[in-house]
């Protein structure tokens, strides 16, 4: 295993106690943290439920923070980390803030734009790119969503099958 690689899923792992953050908060587990010189500038994740908000997704609240507290909106020399490929959205302030490189662990088949759908941080038209690694820690990334995802269909199994017992019980009464 390579230096990089070594600090790559040195720094998913930090992403995967920020999604971790966000599933104990009944969020979609999804985290991110900006690095620069080997330094964690801003971790975040998703807040979309708590904050009902569409925007608040773990990418773009760790790339405002790291913006703020820098003190620009130029991440220039960054490395975002985060547990599911970027949205077209994530990937779009990706390119806007000048991030420069983007880690991801699972690929998203649904909504991914670092290569899965499409790849908008590697698109020469836009006047920035991204360079962008993928499938780090991606067993344990994929499987935060995967666990979230079943317990949810789990309690809403369990929820119908209580709400027909409560009519079959008023219907025998």
């Amino acid at each position: 295993m390579n230096v990089e690689h070594s600090k790559d899923e040195d720094f998913m792992k930090e992403a995967i106690e920020e999604a971790k953050k966000a599933e104990e908060l009944n969020e979609v587990p999804i985290g991110a943290v900006i690095v620069i010189d080997g330094e964690i500038v801003a971790r975040a994740h998703n807040l979309r439920e708590s904050e009902q908000n569409a925007v608040a997704h773990a990418e773009l609240l760790a790339i405002n923070q790291a913006c703020r507290d820098l003190g620009s909106w130029r991440l220039e020399n960054s490395t975002l980390y985060v547990t599911l490929e970027p949205c077209p959205m994530c990937a779009g302030a990706i390119i806007l803030s000048r991030v420069k490189r983007v880690v991801y662990g699972a690929a998203d088949p649904k909504g991914g734009c670092a290569g899965t759908l499409m790849n908008l941080l590697g698109d020469e038209r836009f006047n920035h790119q991204s360079e962008v690694t993928s499938g780090v820690l991606e067993i344990e990334c994929g499987l935060l969503l995967s666990d979230f995802f079943r317990k949810i269909r789990e309690k809403k199994k369990l929820a119908k099958r209580m709400s027909v017992a409560e009519i079959t019980k008023t219907d025998s009464e």
